[in-house]
Order: C-alpha cells, then structure tokens, then sequence
C-alpha cells in the first residue's frame, strides 16, 4: 500500500485531460456528456438506431455500446453462484439476462457509423478480450471498464495497451482496486485515464451517491473525474457538475414504459435533454472564482447605500443623524465615512435628497 501512495502522489500533478477523437475533456472543459445504450434497443437494431438519433438530439456528445455475448460475459448455469439476488433482476440468471441485453456485435459498425455521422462519439465497454480485438477492428476512440470489471486487471492491461484513453467506473471499487487498476493502465504506458464514481446498484439511491467522491478522485488519482450515474431523475449529475464533473454517463431509452433491464434507471429524450441543459447552464454558473466586478455589476453598484441628506440644512449647522443617513442609491459618500461626519459643521446649504459630498465641509476626516 504504501507503494501504490506514493506512486499516486507522484503521479497527481500529470494534466488531468484526456483527448477522445479530438475532443479535449477535463478541467476547464465542457462536460463530455455520455448517453448509454446497453440494452435499451431491445433487441431491436432500428430501436437502436432511432435512440442513437434521439442522444443527439437530446445534447449527447457521445453514445456508448456495451460489447459482449452472454458467453462471453458468464456461464449459461442453473447454480445458485449464476442466480441474481437483491436486484430488480431478483431471481434470473446471469446468462438469461446477459442474452436479453447484449448488443449484437453485428449491429456495431453500422451503429457507430451512424453515430459518426450525427456528430456523436461512439465507443464501448468489452468484457473480454475478444470483445476488445473486434472494437479495435472497428477503430473505436475510447475504451470504457464496466464497474464490475474493475478487478479484471489482464483485461485492463489488453485494453490500455491499445492507447487509447480508458474510462474507468468505481461502483464496486476499493481504494486498492483503484490503484490496482490505474497502475496496470499506467504499466502499458497509458496514462490517458478517467474515473467514474459510480453506485452499483440499479436504481441507486441519492443518499449513496456520495459525489463528494469526484473531486476526491482527482485529487487523489491524479485523473478525470466524473459520474456514471445509476440514480432517478437529474440531480446527481447536475450536482456532480457542479462539484468538477469532467464527464457525466447516463442510460437514455426512447420510451420508458418500454421496460427491459435498464428502463427504470433510464432517461426518456426529453428528461434526457433537460439534463444536458443543466448540465449546460451550471457550467455556466460555476465560471470562476473571482472579486473583480463584471462592467455590468459595476453598473449597478450605483443602487447600493451611500450618505444622503434626509432633511434640509443650513451652512453652520451641525451633522447629526437626523439630517443625514445611509440610504440607497450610491451616489453619495461611502457609508464608512459616516460616524467621522456626525459633529461636523456644514460650510454651504444642503436639501434632502442632495447625495453627501467633501464640498459640504472644510475637511475630510
């Protein structure tokens, strides 16, 4: 362990970017917003297609697939081992739902060829390394780890060696598993790397989201950071945005009510659109940290308070609080100046509603 710690504070101060198909992503830029498909095309290859279509639409900069076969992901087994427990999947097998959900790989060059064509990224998850053999025939850009491969450390090492950016999600992760999978990334020579912080679980629940984990993940890791994000409805990624957020992963199906493994966890089109413009504005929110004053701000500091005369005087008479008080707008002196005034006489008339300036008096304090 105390290896793995100091190999990371080592390597934290590397840029944490990544470059996808020429499209920069990491602090200081927009959010890389990922749609996935998984297995919402059910079984459909125009399904697909018209949900590739529909994330472009929505605000997606890139659509990812998930490469496997139900053999190639686990064992077609009655045994209890093969059995899925406390999940919305309770009481199927592995292989029953892998086969319901898997992208046919046939269907994947037209898909990312469509996808290219609407301006979107397209790439994917593999799960074995026939899986990454067939992407790279494809020439996908990026590379993603499904939560659950990430202690699947030779996997990891095949996929990095290809150099090509690797995104990692966290859901079932140990800080070990972590560093375990980055420093096989880095072995290869590949430091184009991202995490995800991620809940496995299917909804999952708010109140384990834990986004403070994002930035810790950077600074920790010395990467990208940002969501896959199994949560209902848009708060965790606007959140996570707001935290740091360089990459946010959500499901998108066309229609809900469609049901199929993901759906519950699924954004519809228009939810998912909300999302992007959230995203979009909260970006814009964030800005920088700053104290100087935008012209526009500086425009309207003329309504803040400032000294005014709030009943005529004459030349001689005394400043006391009931002749002047601070007030809006600012035209007058700065509020700061007024206990040094209360006692001072007045050398020239004034009428209320005259803003207070020096000419009034002798001196200045």
């Amino acid at each position: 362990m105390a290896y793995f710690t100091r190999f990371f504070q080592k390597i934290n101060n590397m840029s944490k970017t990544i470059t996808i198909q020429n499209r920069k992503i990491g602090v200081g830029s927009p959010c890389f917003i990922i749609a996935e498909l998984s297995a919402n095309h059910q079984g459909d290859k125009g399904q697909a297609i018209k949900t590739i279509l529909a994330a472009k639409k929505a605000g997606a900069d890139a659509i990812k697939l998930q490469t496997y076969t139900p053999d190639t992901i686990t064992l077609k087994s009655e045994k209890p081992y093969f059995k899925i427990k406390g999940t919305i999947w309770e009481g199927r097998t592995l292989h029953d739902l892998y086969a319901e959900a898997f992208t046919p790989w046939d269907w994947q060059p037209e898909l990312k060829r469509i996808a290219g064509e609407e301006g979107l990224i397209c790439f994917s998850s593999p799960f074995d390394f026939s899986a990454v053999d067939f992407l790279e025939a494809i020439e996908v850009p990026a590379y993603k780890i499904a939560s659950f491969e990430i202690t699947d450390i030779p996997l990891i090492e095949y996929v990095a060696s290809k150099q090509k950016p690797v995104i990692i999600s966290t859901g079932i992760a140990t800080r070990e598993d972590i560093e375990e999978a980055l420093a096989a990334c880095r072995r290869m020579g590949n430091h184009q790397l991202a995490l995800l912080q991620c809940t496995s679980a299917y909804p999952a629940p708010l109140e384990e989201a834990n986004l403070l984990t994002i930035p810790d993940l950077q600074q920790q890791f010395g990467v990208v950071a940002g969501l896959s994000d199994h949560t209902l409805g848009i708060i965790a990624p606007i959140t996570a945005v707001a935290l740091g957020a360089s990459i946010i992963e959500k499901h998108i199906i066309l229609n809900k009510r469609m049901g199929g493994p993901d759906a519950s966890f699924s954004l519809d089109p228009e939810a998912f659109a909300l999302m992007v413009q959230s995203v979009r504005e909260t970006e814009l929110a964030m800005g920088t940290a700053t104290y100087t004053l935008s012209e526009k701000i500086k425009g309207s500091k003329i309504f803040a308070r400032s000294l005014f005369f709030v009943a005529d005087a004459k030349a001689g008479d005394v400043v006391t609080e009931k002749n002047i008080r601070s007030i809006r707008p600012g035209n007058g002196l700065h509020p700061k100046h007024y206990p040094a005034l209360l006692g001072k006489q007045l050398k020239r008339d004034a009428e209320k509603g005259d803003p207070v300036s020096w000419e009034y008096f002798d001196d200045r304090p």
